[in-house]
């Protein structure tokens, strides 16, 4: 069986055709509950369907696809199904989709009658790689990303390869994004491994090192008391970015193209606050400007961004803290950054020239 342990769970990889019944048999479970939204429902649930071949009894709570639905909302809707369709404390939630269905279905079922089992299925790279795994729950809430939620461990989380067909490129790349992180903040080969790949054929066996990578670093901390810390390397500016885009683009932003322009704003902190070197610097800036261009952020967004980076959940005393890099494979943890010094590398972004691959 090709699996990962984590912290009080296992990670299967390309196995629920063979495990999924056993799973939930074994639970025992009065009730099973599949949440997806539109997209996962359309083009997802039939895949799962088709290999739960026992316990094909289920009933079905479906969301609006994209970060709007992460919201307390949506979460109350999700309680209100779990009522009508009386789920009581032995019931089980399977959250079928990205990491808005993972980090919501998550948060749901970890305080519905203070808590049932729930697993996720994670349907794209970018919640296969990062939101599925390590135990976060959230949602959303004054263009706060992740202000509410829980460290609450899923059962189990399956892998299967075969949902990143159904995804576009641009879905790949916001899940590449954190992969990328990965090997920036833990592990130098990985990320020569990743450069000298085609990235537009994503192999099982580098989505399995990247959550490798993150496994380790959750199972040394789940509550992100430390280490852990390191994780959110290019998040800090990244959310800031991605909550502006949401609030003023027609097409906005994924997590992984606002997190890249975080990362390549806080791989010049690096250089400036945490010894990076220079040729570094250059290195992860050129490369990710390369695979993912620019976002055009004017002076005049900086005092929101800045506003939103003020009220970020790592900040300690009003201090916005980030993880910085020391050189490409570690990272330091607990950095205070001024507002001068955000919006300095704010300004080395916009000042960046590229050629798009």
């Amino acid at each position: 069986m090709n699996k990962l342990d984590s912290i009080s769970y296992p990670i299967y990889f390309d196995y629920i055709a063979n495990g999924l019944d056993e799973f939930i048999s074994a639970g025992k479970y009065t009730r099973v509950f599949v949440l997806t939204d539109e997209h996962t429902g359309k083009f997802c649930l039939p895949y799962l369907q088709e290999r739960l071949m026992r316990n094909a009894d289920f009933d079905l709570i479906e969301i609006s696809a994209g970060e709007e639905s992460k919201s307390i909302d949506f979460c109350v809707g999700i309680w209100k199904n779990l009522i009508d369709f009386g789920a009581d404390r032995n019931a089980l939630l399977i959250n079928l989709g990205g990491g808005v269905v993972t980090d919501l279905g998550g948060f749901a079922a970890s305080t519905y009658k203070r808590g049932i089992d729930f697993i996720h299925i994670p349907t794209t790279l970018l919640s296969q790689v990062d939101a599925s795994v390590g135990g976060k729950t959230g949602i959303d809430i004054f263009n706060l990303k992740n202000i509410i939620g829980t460290f609450t461990q899923p059962k189990a989380v399956f892998i299967e390869h075969a949902f990143l067909s159904t995804l576009p490129e641009r879905q790949i790349r916001s899940g590449l994004a954190e992969m990328l992180k990965h090997g920036l903040i833990a592990d130098a080969d990985y990320w020569d491994k990743l450069k000298h790949s085609d990235l537009d054929n994503l192999t099982s066996e580098l989505i399995k090192d990247s959550i490798e990578i993150k496994n380790k670093v959750v199972i040394a901390d789940p509550t992100e008391r430390g280490l852990r810390k390191i994780l959110n390397f290019g998040h800090t500016i990244g959310h800031a970015i991605e909550s502006y885009s949401l609030d003023n683009d027609e097409n906005p932003l994924t997590h992984g193209e606002a997190v890249v322009a975080g990362m390549i704003c806080e791989t010049w902190l690096s250089h400036q606050k945490a010894g990076l070197p220079l040729d570094q610097m250059h290195a992860i800036t050129d490369f990710l400007l390369s695979l993912y261009g620019k976002y055009e952020i004017h002076e005049n967004c900086y005092p929101f961004l800045n506003n939103i980076m003020k009220k970020d959940k790592k900040n300690v005393n009003g201090k916005i803290n980030c993880s910085l890099l020391a050189r490409i494979g570690e990272c330091v943890i607990d950095n205070i950054c001024t507002d001068e010094e955000l919006c300095d590398s704010l300004r080395y972004y916009a000042s960046l020239e590229y050629a798009k691959a």
